[in-house]
């Protein structure tokens, strides 16, 4: 089974979720990435190769056909990154059957691609079903992008531990919530001291850098810059803070459920994707405001117990969003369009 994949890069969640699901692959898929910029960060491009897939940058459009024409399926990787509708027309060929996972929900900019003359949709969380036009509901399906670290949670952490904060993840008022601020300024009685400082993780926006020096307190804010670990950099947290827009773009949130995979309890506002992923009360604290999040912190907290109860809980959860599951429901997928070209019986895809 050959698949091509078409990619503007493989940065990022999108290259990180095709690094892991490379790992759970069976041998006889084939992949090829197609790139249509260099990857700055080649990490994920090495894991795949090391998996036995093949990474190539490219923009010539006959080479882009001609490899189109030698594959099963050709998969595009949309984002909204406008080299994808630049040269998404020169993958569509007579008989070979095309697929688009869309890593952005489209409830907000970017929306689903204008390209839906795909064979099949995929979605990563089914909060973007509402968006998916009609004629498209019926070859539409979802497979998550975002894995947990397998084999680890809250076993690793002494009960009782002192409460402390991180977040991780993209460090830019795009997807940040500006108001991260002004809850870490909040926590300003004498019994919120062990709190802070708040780690953030991620490259820091220079915005973002302006805004927490002008913070009443910028000593509770420490700016630590890109994760290479991330599993290493949130070991010494219990808390995940993970406040982003309402009109957040993503789906799936990489970061979130890993955290939640290290046993960290998340404090998120109640976003689309986050509300599919955090169980209020059962995995982590679902706030309606920034002022709640201040207030379920504090409860956290002040409550050991809590933070172990829903650890467990977070854990549970990040377990059941594998690279495993997303592997088979792929080559399920696949599989299923070849038979549909050969005529033969469609087999069932998650």
């Amino acid at each position: 089974m050959r698949i091509l994949h078409i990619a503007a890069h493989l940065g990022g969640g999108i290259g990180k979720a095709h690094a892991a699901i490379a790992r759970a692959l069976p041998r006889e898929v084939e992949q090829t990435f197609l790139l249509l910029e260099a990857p700055i960060d080649r990490r994920h491009a090495h894991t795949i190769a090391r998996c036995g897939g093949h990474v190539i940058v490219e923009r010539d459009s006959a080479r882009i056909r001609a490899l189109a024409l030698q594959s099963d399926i050709v998969q595009l990787e949309y984002w909204g990154h406008p080299l994808l509708d630049q040269y998404a027309p020169f993958v569509f060929v007579p008989g070979v059957k095309t697929v688009c996972w869309c890593h952005v929900s489209g409830l907000f900019a970017p929306a689903l691609p204008a390209f839906l003359d795909v064979d099949r949709l995929v979605l990563t969380s089914d909060i973007s079903l509402p968006v998916v036009p009609p004629a498209m509901r019926d070859r539409t399906s979802v497979i998550n992008s975002g894995f947990g670290f397998a084999g680890m949670g809250p076993h690793a952490r002494p009960p009782g531990r002192r409460p402390t904060i991180a977040y991780l993840g993209t460090v830019d008022f795009k997807k940040l919530h500006r108001g991260i601020f002004d809850a870490i300024d909040a926590l300003d009685d004498g019994t919120d001291d062990d709190l802070t400082p708040i780690s953030l993780w991620g490259h820091i926006n220079p915005e973002v850098a302006g805004c927490a020096a002008a913070m009443r307190h910028p000593e509770r804010i420490a700016l630590k810059g890109h994760a290479i670990d991330p599993a290493s950099a949130l070991a010494e947290a219990n808390i995940f803070f993970y406040p982003l827009r309402p009109n957040h773009y993503g789906t799936a949130e990489n970061a979130l459920i890993e955290a939640m995979s290290l046993g960290l309890v998340p404090v998120v506002l109640d976003n689309p994707a986050e509300t599919k992923i955090v169980a209020h009360g059962k995995s982590g604290l679902v706030a309606r405001s920034i002022d709640e999040c201040v207030s379920y912190l504090r409860r956290l907290a002040r409550t050991p117990s809590l933070r172990e109860e829903m650890a467990a809980g977070a854990v549970c959860e990040a377990q059941t969003r594998s690279p495993a599951r997303s592997a088979n429901a792929f080559v399920a997928l696949w599989e299923g369009l070849i038979a549909e070209g050969n005529g033969m019986q469609v087999r069932q895809y998650a």
